[in-house]
């Protein structure tokens, strides 16, 4: 790491300018600035890390609104004074909610934008908690409506005590999927726990509502 820091021509102030870049279409995402800590803990974590300069304090972008950057490569102009990071973007990564802080673009003397992709984050999440409601609710039908041949009947069959193994199991399976380094073995492992969690919140009465209306509370 000593070496790379060398390398790199840092201002007056420590700080070292930084393009992100979506890793894919190369598009640019936005502009900030870096210090060696930032640095360090962007190739220690693979998250992008920047220095503040209005609150002079490191700070991990997405930390508050979850918009991460999942840092796929870092390179150095030719002087050394500039760094580009490409980056898989999770969701905006402007706080205006456009994917991109370049937007806008100069036409005729005006500002003008030139992009409509603005994130509705509210409209994702409610998508993504429709899904897991309908998931509860044929878990719930089951019980009303058996079908013959159903896993999940089965699982209410056996009982408290096999729907916590298997809880248990998947678990495990989601702890050797992530020891794996497999992103599509731990996105599958992560979505039969959930299924099996669901499964038991249903045998223990507990909805999603109650899950989020915790989660909510301890945001």
């Amino acid at each position: 790491m000593e070496e790379i820091l060398k390398e790199l021509k840092f201002d007056d102030k420590g700080l070292v300018p930084v393009i992100a870049q979506d890793y894919k279409t190369n598009e640019v995402l936005m502009m900030a600035y870096m210090n060696k800590e930032a640095l360090e803990k962007t190739m220690e974590t693979g998250l992008a890390h920047y220095w503040s300069r209005s609150r002079q304090k490191l700070w991990l972008k997405g930390e508050t609104s979850g918009h991460n950057q999942k840092v796929k490569s870092i390179s150095t102009d030719c002087d050394g004074d500039t760094l580009l990071i490409k980056v898989e973007q999770v969701e905006a990564a402007c706080h205006t909610g456009h994917y991109s802080c370049f937007y806008r673009e100069i036409q005729g003397g005006v500002l003008k934008e030139t992009s409509d992709t603005v994130f509705d984050a509210q409209k994702v999440y409610a998508d993504n908690s429709k899904v897991l409601q309908e998931v509860y609710d044929v878990i719930v039908d089951r019980t009303i409506n058996p079908k013959e041949g159903s896993y999940t009947n089965y699982l209410f069959t056996k009982g408290l005590d096999k729907m916590l193994k298997k809880v248990g199991e998947e678990a495990a399976e989601v702890i050797i999927a992530s020891k794996n380094r497999s992103k599509d073995e731990v996105r599958y492992e992560i979505s039969d726990l959930i299924y099996h969690l669901f499964v038991l919140m249903v045998e223990q009465g507990v909805t999603p509502d109650d899950i989020f209306n915790e989660l909510k509370g301890r945001r």
